[in-house]
């Protein structure tokens, strides 16, 4: 039986592709901050003596929007602990059980904010842009192992993260889309699915996923 583990899954995202690997084949692991603290490098390597998944989905997040001359030095460092360093942990104890295994995936979920990060958005910017580097060059490092390394920029999604986003800065981002249309958790799930599946012979890449074309100099 594969495994799939997917950090940040108390959240919405990591609840909708838990549901889209559940089946007989799949043993599914999607383990809440409160099972599994990104920020805590002694629990990752912990939790992952006691999974080696084929698939790892790097979902767990948080957002602080603040323009860079509000941000403290913990909002700084909480902010790249979730966001980027601990989704490098994960990946630094998964990897290794895939290397012996002879082959695996991890996913990263960047963000839009990564490739065109809007004002007021500087730390959480920072770290997604940090996972489209470590993409590129774990893809590159661990190739060789048939380990195959991805990212997903969902867009903005209707989740707990987001929903103190207001209705006007909602409605900003929303006029940035060319479709005038969100896209959602489930279709992102499926993706991810279809991804692992059906693109066996795909790393180091980045997949933009709603309608945004490009920078958009939002308030």
């Amino acid at each position: 039986m594969k495994e799939v583990v997917i950090t940040g899954g108390g959240g919405g995202l990591g609840q909708a592709v838990a549901h889209v690997f559940e089946s007989p084949d799949w043993k599914v692991s999607a383990p809440g901050s409160f099972e599994l603290d990104v920020r805590d490098r002694v629990a990752v390597a912990r939790y992952f003596r006691d999974h080696s998944p084929d698939l790892l989905v790097c979902a767990a997040g948080m957002i602080r929007d603040m323009p860079l001359a509000r941000v403290t030095e913990s909002d700084w460092d909480e902010i790249l602990a979730v966001n980027c360093q601990g989704a490098q942990a994960c990946a630094v104890a998964a990897i290794a059980g895939m290397v012996a295994r002879g082959g695996g995936h991890i996913v990263f979920i960047s963000s839009f904010s990564a490739l065109h990060p809007p004002s007021g958005q500087v730390a959480y910017a920072t770290a997604k842009s940090a996972l489209i580097g470590l993409t590129a060059d774990l893809a590159s490092r661990h190739g060789p192992s048939n380990i195959r390394i991805n990212a997903v920029l969902p867009g903005f999604l209707e989740t707990k993260m987001t929903g103190s986003v207001s209705v006007k800065r909602r409605s900003i981002v929303l006029s940035a889309h060319a479709l005038g249309r969100f896209n959602t958790v489930d279709v992102t799930a499926k993706f991810i699915r279809y991804l692992h599946d059906q693109l066996p012979h795909t790393s180091g890449q980045v997949f933009q996923l709603d309608s945004r074309a490009g920078f958009n100099n939002l308030p």
